[in-house]
Formats: structure tokens, C-alpha cells, sequence
């Protein structure tokens, strides 16, 4: 089952959805009028020549402001499957060497600035442990005076859970938290923080089992739904912003062969 809601995550409980074993998001970053700072989209044609476009100075999106990170984890905390019960940590079973126990996790994309804000407002509600994930680039979107300083090419997430350690598919290879991030050229782009589907399918496929479910609160493209679906998953996911959902249901999830639903 892969399905988008065009909603805001709080009012879940409608849709009677089943607890995830990944919940996966790209959070807002609350990085207001600059949030096309030293990208070339600042410019018409990505040229500062053709002069500013209409996103110079303007905020990615208007709900921005709203964002909530005390609802979404309480949402999380919800939404996340209890863990098993019992210490059974350290037994390898299956193919492919991962530890019974599975629990669940989540994967919260985020600034910098905001990583122990979310680390903090984790434990609130319960995720008392957590990884810091870095995805390295071999390119930048910080083109504009990119010669008179650092440039960034990292992205940032953090991986939270409760108690035991979540379920990890690694088939017995060491996962560094420093990973490439991979290009993604064949899904449409609806969005301007569209996260790579090569990648999320790669965390979805670490943390998760083929049927089990991922939900992702602030689906935006629907990519973490596509890549779910790609990797035999269930998904879920919220979009409160209706132009968001019609293209990410239009342009990027009716890419889905039906023999994956």
C-alpha cells in the first residue's frame, strides 16, 4: 500500500494508518527569505547578469513559520511500533545478518543549526538515543561567489530511537555515519528540497523489512513513498500543501508500477 494525504500529519488518527517501523521526513529548516541564498535559482537562468528572479528573497514555503517539531514528535511517538519486548539483542537471524529485536527509528533530514534542537526535543518524547548522519555531495548549490569561500556540500540528519538498537539490514558490512550522497537524475523534480530516491531507498532498505511500513509527516515530492515503494515497502505520507500533492501525485507517484502497491 503506498498512499499520500493531502493533510497535515496531526490529524492522523482519520486515516486509521498502521504504526511504522521507519518514520523518514525532511523537516522544515525555517531559514526564511534566504532560503535561495547562494543558489543560482536566485537569478533568472541561474545567471546574475538576467538580474534577481521572483524567489530572490523569499522563504520556501509559507508554512514554514508553523512548523511544529514538538507536534511532529509527538506524532512520531505515536505512529512509531512499540519495540519488541524481551533482551533478545545479539542473535543474528536471517539471510541477511541483522539482529533480532528490529526495532523501529526515525530519520529526521534538518539544517545544522537545528540538529541538537531535534536530538533535545527527541528525548522528550521518549527517543532517548540517536546517530548523527552526514550525506556528502560531489557538487554544490552554493555556486554564487563560490570562490571567495567554503562552499557546503552536506547534507545533515539525525537517527533517533527509544532503547534498543533499531533493525539494521547491513549484511554484515560497517556503516559509517559520513555516506555519499547519491545523484538522483530520473525522478522529476517538484520540489526544492526533493530528496535523492537512490538514497532513500538506501536508508529505507537499512532500517526496514520488505512489508514493512515507513511514513514520512512532510512528504513534499512523495520521493521517500516512491523509494518505498520501489524497495517492496507500505508508506504513507502527509502533504499539507495542495500544489506539493498534485505534482507529487501526478509527476512522481504514478511512476509506480502497480505490482508494487
Amino acid at each position: 500500500m503506498i498512499k499520500l494525504y493531502n493533510d497535515h500529519f496531526q490529524n492522523y488518527k482519520v486515516y486509521g494508518i498502521p504504526k511504522a517501523q521507519l518514520v523518514i521526513a525532511d523537516i522544515p529548516y525555517n531559514v526564511g527569505a534566504d532560503a535561495y541564498g547562494s543558489n543560482p535559482m536566485w537569478y533568472k537562468g541561474g545567471d546574475n547578469k538576467n538580474g534577481e528572479s521572483e524567489l530572490a528573497g523569499k522563504e520556501f514555503f509559507d508554512t514554514d513559520k508553523d512548523f511544529r517539531i514538538a507536534e511532529y514528535m509527538h506524532f512520531c511517538s505515536k505512529m512509531l511500533r512499540p519495540e519488541p519486548k524481551g533482551n533478545d539483542e545479539g542473535k543474528e537471524i536471517g539471510s541477511q545478518g541483522r539482529k533480532s529485536g528490529g526495532a523501529p527509528c526515525m530519520i529526521v533530514f534538518c539544517a545544522f543549526e537545528q540538529m541538537m534542537y531535534v536530538i533535545e526535543k527527541g528525548r522528550e518524547y521518549g527517543f532517548k538515543n540517536y546517530i548523527a548522519l552526514q550525506f556528502y555531495k560531489n557538487y554544490s548549490p552554493q555556486v554564487l561567489k563560490a570562490n571567495m569561500r567554503v562552499v557546503g556540500n552536506t547534507e545533515y540528519a539525525i537517527l533517533l530511537y527509544r532503547n534498543k538498537l533499531p533493525k539494521f539490514n547491513n549484511n554484515g558490512r560497517m556503516v559509517f555515519n559520513a555516506m555519499p550522497y547519491p545523484r538522483d537524475t530520473e525522478t522529476v523534480k517538484v520540489h526544492p528540497t526533493q530528496k535523492s530516491v537512490p538514497l532513500l531507498r538506501y536508508l529505507i532498505e537499512l532500517f526496514t523489512d520488505k512489508g514493512d511500513v515507513v511514513i514520512d509527516p512532510c512528504a513534499g515530492s512523495g520521493s521517500t513513498l516512491l523509494a518505498a515503494a520501489q524497495c517492496g515497502r507500505n508508506a504513507y505520507g502527509f502533504e499539507i500543501k495542495k500544489d506539493f500533492y498534485r505534482e507529487a501525485t501526478e509527476k512522481v507517484l504514478n511512476n509506480i508500477q502497480p505490482s508494487l502497491f
